[in-house]
């Protein structure tokens, strides 16, 4: 059995690591709050409690997460109501624990990933039958709505999008999948009634091509037609901010001085780095600090006006491999626990990376979803070492049935 640690998983991610506090730095350099200056000491500390997590992970047992995997998840639910109680009416998505918060959502990311493996590597249904389907969705779907509701959005979709990757990892077939995410194609084509009657018209197509049974094709025909007719009611429980969020995707001149303030100065932080950028603590919209959450949200931005094309590049180049390294563990894995957990935790980092860093180019709207060990977050942090550490104990043990 291959014992080794594998540096060609962890390396990458201090790399990383390492580059995030650099920006932190320069984004918070020229700050007028001494507190902000010194965000980049907390980041630091926060990365010393990921690495021990990281390590922890890999130290305990793969067996034992295996087993305890619905009492994970079951804890994480819990933290999710408690968070909705004690916020009382607000937004507030944190436990705080004296001057240290924790974000449950992120820790029910990873107690969801991990239960949805334990569930698909012991389902007993037949790969054909859709029922099962159903159980999935559950699963991903209960932290899903209760991490929406606080409101976070963007943490939500996060859980969609670990459903929809172990769909297909499960060798679920893409009519097959496109057929489980049509109520999400239907809510958005149900904004005007010509696209939803368009794709309300391919959806019957697809279904008879794709020899459902009846109470199946029934099912799904009828979901979609529910969710269409009350797209424009949750329309309107989205909050203002949520609502223009999504318009100033579409149409950031909409509203320039407000929700379209954070997009057009990325685009122009972006835009201004050229291909070698302006110089580590030299770009101008960091500097006059144009850009709200430089050190968050829009830590790209920062990369891109200071380092150019060239710093990006090298920035993506490390997801990349982190990407390669991630699938490839799940795939050699023959535990099937195994594999579908490296997928879920691997899709995390894969769309997590690609909503921010879209978002900083106006390819996405702004959803609040940190860049992976780059942007300033505990929580989202430890997130991300954990799963570092579980990708090293998969990789390790990829041999173990």
């Amino acid at each position: 059995m291959n014992k080794t640690f594998d540096l060609k998983i962890f390396l990458p991610a201090v790399l990383l690591s390492l580059i995030g506090v650099g920006l932190i730095y320069a984004a918070t350099y020229y700050s007028g709050s001494e507190a902000a200056k010194n965000l980049f000491y907390r980041q630091f500390i926060w990365h010393g409690l990921g690495l021990a997590v990281c390590l922890a992970v890999y130290s305990i047992p793969l067996k034992f997460h295996e087993a305890f995997a619905f009492l994970y998840y079951f804890a994480a639910a819990v933290l999710l109501i408690v968070v909705l109680f004690m916020s009382r009416g607000s937004t507030s998505r944190w436990l705080h624990f004296g001057s240290f918060n924790i974000q449950p959502a992120e820790i029910a990311k990873m107690a969801a990933i991990l239960a949805l493996a334990r569930f698909m590597s012991f389902r007993k249904t037949k790969h054909d039958d859709l029922n099962w389907v159903l159980a999935a969705l559950i699963i991903m779907g209960v932290p899903a709505l209760l991490t929406l509701v606080q409101p976070d959005l963007g943490s939500s979709l996060v859980f969609f999008a670990v459903f929809v990757a172990i769909l297909f990892w499960s060798g679920l077939s893409v009519p097959q999948i496109i057929l489980v995410i049509s109520p999400v194609i239907s809510v958005i084509s149900a904004f005007h009634w010509i696209t939803w009657g368009i794709f309300f018209f391919l959806l019957i197509l697809l279904i008879f091509f794709s020899k459902l049974r009846f109470l199946q094709g029934a099912f799904f025909l009828s979901i979609n037609l529910a969710v269409g007719m009350i797209t424009p009611v949750l329309w309107n429980q989205l909050h203002d901010y949520q609502k223009m969020r999504i318009i100033t995707f579409l149409d950031p001149g909409q509203d320039p001085r407000g929700a379209g303030y954070q997009i057009i100065q990325s685009k122009i932080a972006v835009g201004a780095g050229g291909f070698f950028g302006q110089g580590f603590l030299k770009g101008i919209q960091t500097k006059l600090d144009f850009l709200p959450e430089q050190h968050t949200d829009f830590i790209f931005s920062v990369l891109a006006e200071q380092f150019g094309f060239l710093g990006c590049m090298v920035v993506i180049a490390l997801f990349f491999w982190l990407f390669y390294r991630g699938f490839s563990v799940a795939l050699k894995a023959r535990n099937q626990f195994y594999s579908y957990a490296a997928c879920g935790m691997t899709a995390v980092l894969v769309f997590q990376v690609m909503i921010n860093i879209g978002m900083t180019i106006g390819l996405m709207p702004v959803t609040g979803l940190p860049l992976p060990f780059l942007s300033y977050g505990g929580s989202s942090l430890i997130f991300f070492w954990a799963c570092i550490g579980f990708l090293l104990a998969f990789n390790r043990d990829w041999q173990e049935y």
